[in-house]
């Protein structure tokens, strides 16, 4: 499986499942943009996976419209091509936690302009560029085992997950004329956060799996390897679920 010489945007790519993502593809000789809104971790991730490959990283808000085109500009600019997009940035964890019946505007407001509007925003930006450019491309959501299973008082993240799942399928069909493949990739319980268990209301949750163990970020890299690499050249507008079999029980 050869990605060398590919270049990725990977969105929250600083921390957490971006940054495992990060890792796989800097490995296999992917030139990477790291794009996230807090500068610190950014830059300390863009410090470690330098020493693999060639990363540029920039502080991007991806629910702004113009934030994400200059993302996509200035990819171009350092590197002159874009192979491939990862959409992981997202509000999960406690943070996407409210209850249906105490989410006021703030809360959908920015769960749905982050979780769905800028995957859309980066996904049209991108999906531009490499129609300009001819080359194709690939164009990987994270999505989460959220679409498919309930999660208590997670209603509006798991919408947006879902939503995501739909958008790949739509942009799969209509962006195939053009040599770019869409799909997804939907994680299982990766643990990320540290929780503050007197803040964070009991979930029901089953953190099991038939593996006997949780996910870790690599896996989910691994995922998105295989989705961008030419073994899956016939593969798009599908969600890969990689959930240690969560999804079984």
């Amino acid at each position: 499986m050869s990605l060398k010489g590919k270049v990725a945007i990977i969105t929250g790519g600083g921390t957490g499942i971006g940054f495992g993502i990060a890792r796989v593809l800097a490995e296999k000789g992917v030139s990477l943009v790291l794009a996230q809104r807090r500068k610190e971790p950014l830059e300390e991730a863009a410090t470690r996976l330098s020493t693999f490959t060639s990363v540029l990283p920039l502080q991007v808000d991806i629910a702004s419209i113009s934030e994400a085109e200059t993302m996509v500009e200035k990819t171009i600019t350092a590197y002159g091509r874009l192979d491939l997009l990862v959409n992981n940035a997202s509000i999960t964890g406690p943070p996407a936690l409210r209850s249906i019946l105490d989410s006021d505007s703030d809360h959908v407001d920015q769960v749905v302009d982050v979780n769905l509007k800028g995957t859309f925003y980066c996904s049209r930006a991108a999906a531009r560029q490499m129609v300009r450019d001819r080359r194709g491309g690939n164009i990987i959501h994270i999505s989460s085992v959220g679409a498919y299973a309930a999660q208590q008082y997670a209603s509006l993240y798991c919408a947006t997950k879902a939503a995501q799942v739909a958008l790949a399928r739509s942009m799969a069909l209509e962006l195939a004329q053009h040599g770019i493949r869409v799909n997804c990739v939907a994680p299982g319980d990766v643990p990320v956060h540290t929780v503050d268990a007197a803040a964070t209301p009991p979930i029901k949750f089953q953190r099991n799996t038939p593996w006997v163990r949780l996910g870790a970020p690599q896996d989910i890299g691994h995922a998105v390897a295989y989705l961008a690499s030419d073994e899956a050249a016939f593969v798009t507008g599908t969600t890969l679920i990689v959930d240690g079999g969560w999804l079984t029980y």
